[in-house]
């Protein structure tokens, strides 16, 4: 509804004795000149790739080999797949670039032994911050759980977002459309974790995330740069690692970025990848055009532009 632009899918199921093993959901994002399939969900999305468990995915990296042949794609972009799957080597693709993707597991048992993990630094930080504002005003924390109270829970989450970065359109703001239907979706189905921290009863720090088999994914945030003495963002993130370690989710995803406050808390960084198969010269082609734009973070422009100047052929 957002995204598609009446392009067409190319989502292909993968079975093994008569049952599913493996989905893999792309869609035809360019028709002509250049045949071009990629990923659903690139651009908003953090982490892709062919759904199905580790055991399959090399007959499902051979059934997308496949794929790319029949569906006669002169490109296929597998944007954001991650490093740890070894997606890649199973295509034999080639690499285009690699992102930071940090991981927090959270193994320790319990916010007091998660504490006692840290460097003395960090552990003090997490305390005093929290303690300095609770001294001074009244502090509290709010998942956004009501349906009927999300749109303004989700008013407030842009807002803060919007304030954050000084009215700057980002992408997030961007896709405010596509959150504001998929926040919806993902309270639902108990996936949507939507913090607020509330000093004297006002917002003024939202965290934006996901819990999904047992792993909590921090998307993005907003703050009220009025607080920012007080470290508010921050607080909230402690907050928010502090009850998926109480709850029991095993691990705590950064996702996309090597912003240093992640690699704070994060243990290890398997990272995520974009990879590229192509048929032909002009495939050939304008993977190189790819690779050159996403090293000027510019890919999308350049490669439709690319496949344009095939059409006088």
């Amino acid at each position: 509804r957002h995204f598609a632009a009446e392009r067409p899918s190319l989502v292909a199921a993968c079975r093994a004795e008569g049952s599913v093993v493996g989905v893999i959901p792309l869609y035809l994002w360019s028709s002509r000149p250049l045949r071009v399939g990629r990923f659903i969900g690139h651009g908003p999305a953090d982490e892709l790739g062919p759904l199905c468990p580790a055991a399959y995915r090399g007959p499902v990296s051979r059934a997308l080999t496949r794929l790319v042949a029949d569906w006669r794609l002169d490109v296929f972009l597998g944007e954001t797949v991650s490093c740890a799957h070894e997606w890649s080597t199973l295509l034999q693709a080639k690499r285009l670039r690699r992102e930071a993707s940090p991981i927090l597991p959270l193994d320790h048992g319990s916010w007091e032994s998660f504490l006692a993990s840290r460097t003395p630094n960090l552990r003090q930080q997490i305390q005093r911050r929290e303690r300095n504002l609770r001294r001074q005003h009244g502090v509290g924390y709010r998942l956004a759980d009501d349906a009927a109270r999300l749109p303004r829970d989700l008013d407030t989450l842009f807002a803060l977002h919007s304030a954050r970065w000084r009215g700057t359109h980002t992408p997030f703001l961007r896709w405010e459309a596509f959150h504001r239907d998929f926040a919806a979706v993902a309270l639902e189905r108990g996936w949507l974790r939507l913090w607020f921290l509330e000093v004297d009863e006002q917002p003024v720090a939202a965290w934006y995330g996901f819990r999904f088999a047992g792993i909590e994914s921090y998307y993005q945030s907003g703050r009220d740069p009025a607080w920012d003495r007080s470290s508010v963002g921050f607080v909230l993130l402690a907050h928010s690692i502090r009850e998926a370690l109480a709850d029991g989710i095993r691990e705590y995803r950064f996702l996309r970025g090597d912003e240093s406050y992640k690699y704070r808390f994060a243990e290890r960084d398997p990272g995520v990848e974009t990879i590229a198969l192509w048929r032909g010269m002009p495939g050939r082609l304008a993977v190189t055009a790819a690779n050159l734009a996403l090293n000027s973070r510019r890919f999308g422009p350049l490669l439709a532009r690319f496949a344009r100047s095939f059409t006088s052929r």
